[in-house]
């Protein structure tokens, strides 16, 4: 099993908290790192039917039988049985009784909030990481990563085809979760919105224009946004603004979860078709926007990650507002030095240098790292990790 750099989050949260709900898409690897990570605790898979069943109609014998401290792997099959974890905390207070997962967060972030508020701690828990991919030894130039994303199915062993792996993954698990929600009455226009979605990537987000190529209104591209959201399929990044009257655009960009599931959306099977492609350069901003999220979410943060355009045409790929303000970073797929990649974020600095860090504006792109370069450090985009990690310590009350 490939080292998963989240796990010492979740062990201090299970160390904190009765609970830890651990939310994530599916084959991210949840399952795998839980039951690694406490191998003497009962194991239950809602995903089983019977399983399933015993939880749902009799909940006093599934507890019999799957006794605290218990991992409750996908509880979204199950929601009800959130209100019977919460009555067995309050009877027992004991920390790390209960680990539950999930893969789809819209039928159950309702229920955790009311149910279990103040009694579980939520973390959210992405594919690899460039980071620990590269850890395990394995080493995978840009086109490749690209092309294979962060699945861990994928990284146990060579020779698996990704295009064929996330073929498999559209048509079992996605399709089976999204044709469950009410608000999908038209699967073949929500995978036309889907594959549209995905020649999108990192692009400004505009629903009503969405809506119009694929035969559906705005508000129902809205719905299905938020759904492939709170179902890990994507990420929205959102707009910085200095203020809510001024002239910045304030609609979000929209990136995938994985750029291999992107790369099958857009019918790119090969290094040859991605390099031919006119969305190599926006597949490795989605790739590097994704890495800063995981870098983050892997640490237990608040990813607090946007990126900045404004009427004038400055614009600035990637934020991160950190305590002592914001760092500014440029994303480029090319390989080389170029002292045009510095100019938005210089002008972003001269305009608003009360906002920003004192740390340099920086190039991610896929060349050799080097600390400066006309005033901007350039960084290979296997480094990234080492710009988003936080090194302070969190506040905590002594008593």
């Amino acid at each position: 099993m490939i080292e998963r750099k989240i796990a010492s989050y979740i062990l201090a949260q299970m160390a904190e908290y009765p609970s830890v709900t651990l939310f994530g898409p599916r084959q991210c690897g949840k399952t795998t790192l839980v039951q690694a990570l406490f191998p003497n605790y009962a194991y239950a898979n809602l995903e089983d039917f019977t399983t399933r069943e015993l939880a749902s109609k009799d909940p006093d014998e599934f507890f019999t039988r799957f006794p605290p401290p218990v991992i409750i792997d996908e509880i979204h099959r199950v929601p009800s049985l959130l209100g019977q974890v919460q009555v067995r905390i309050d009877r027992n207070h004991t920390k790390g009784h209960f680990l539950l997962t999930g893969s789809n967060q819209i039928s159950v972030k309702a229920s955790v909030s009311q149910s279990l508020a103040g009694r579980t701690a939520i973390i959210n828990m992405l594919p690899l990481s460039i980071f620990e991919i590269e850890n395990a030894g394995i080493s995978l130039e840009r086109d490749e990563q690209i092309l294979a994303g962060g699945m861990p199915f994928l990284f146990g062993e060579s020779g698996h085809s990704p295009f064929d792996y996330y073929r498999n993954y559209v048509n079992t698990y996605v399709e089976r979760d999204i044709a469950q929600q009410d608000s999908v009455r038209d699967l073949s226009k929500f995978f036309s919105f889907l594959k549209l979605l995905a020649g999108r990537t990192g692009q400004l987000m505009n629903s009503a224009a969405v809506g119009a190529e694929v035969g559906v209104s705005g508000k129902t591209i809205s719905a299905w946004l938020s759904l492939l959201e709170t179902s890990h399929i994507v990420y929205t990044l959102k707009p910085w603004f200095s203020s809510r009257t001024s002239q910045e655009v304030k609609s979000p960009k929209v990136y995938f979860c994985d750029t291999g599931l992107a790369c099958y959306l857009l019918g790119i099977e090969t290094i040859n078709q991605l390099q031919r492609d006119p969305m190599l350069g926006k597949l490795f901003e989605n790739l590097v926007v994704l890495e800063a999220l995981k870098c983050q979410l892997n640490e237990g943060r608040e990813p607090n990650l946007f990126f900045f355009r404004n009427s004038n045409g400055v614009e600035v790929d990637l934020l991160h507002l950190r305590k002592k303000g914001l760092d500014l970073f440029e994303i480029k797929s090319g390989k080389s030095f170029n002292a045009d990649f510095g100019k938005p974020m210089k002008s972003f600095a001269q305009k608003y240098a009360m906002h920003i860090s004192n740390n340099p504006p920086t190039v991610i792109y896929s060349g050799q790292s080097t600390e400066s370069f006309m005033n901007v450090r350039y960084a290979n985009f296997k480094d990234i990790n080492k710009f988003f990690d936080e090194k302070e310590e969190r506040f905590r009350l002594r008593f």
